[in-house]
């Protein structure tokens, strides 16, 4: 797919500014209330599952300290504090997969971001990573069991 520019300060990653590059339509964002909106099923979805105990086990599981930062980093978006973080067009192709993906990142990353201001102590790995924005994907995972700086994976299944 190729190399993209990102704006070092954004939440969203690589497949959002894809789509903004990729589907500039009418040049109108997602309207608040639906960035809102999306942030409340986010939410939703994430309690249901923490209920269920599907966040807690799997392929990647979560702590509760790390539950509690992606339900916070959902409410977070649902209030608003992250509607500068949607630039996807509005009339963007398909049904909303760049928006749903958009969120996610977002999410995620919000919800590490949340998890390394908890922790008073981290390694070299960790700081590595949070300065790189790479600590949030998969590919990292295997890190967990060293240190418990590693936070929520962006990859969406359970958000």
């Amino acid at each position: 797919m190729g190399a993209v520019e990102v704006p070092d300060d954004a939440y969203y990653g690589a497949q959002t500014q894809r789509a903004v590059e990729n589907f500039p339509i009418s040049g109108k964002t997602m309207p608040p209330e639906l960035i809102h909106a999306l942030g409340l099923v986010k939410w939703a979805c994430a309690k249901a599952n923490a209920e269920l105990g599907m966040l807690q086990s799997g392929r990647s599981p979560l702590n509760e300290e790390q539950i509690e930062a992606l339900l916070t980093a959902c409410l977070e978006v649902a209030e608003g504090k992250f509607d500068d973080q949607f630039p996807v067009d509005v009339d963007q192709t398909g049904n909303g997969t760049s928006t749903n993906m958009n969120a996610n990142v977002v999410i995620a990353r919000r919800a590490n971001e949340i998890c390394v201001s908890y922790s008073s102590r981290s390694c070299g790995a960790c700081r590595l990573r949070r300065k790189n924005k790479s600590f949030l994907f998969p590919s990292f995972s295997s890190h967990s069991e060293e240190c418990s700086n590693t936070a929520v994976s962006s990859s969406g299944a359970t958000l």
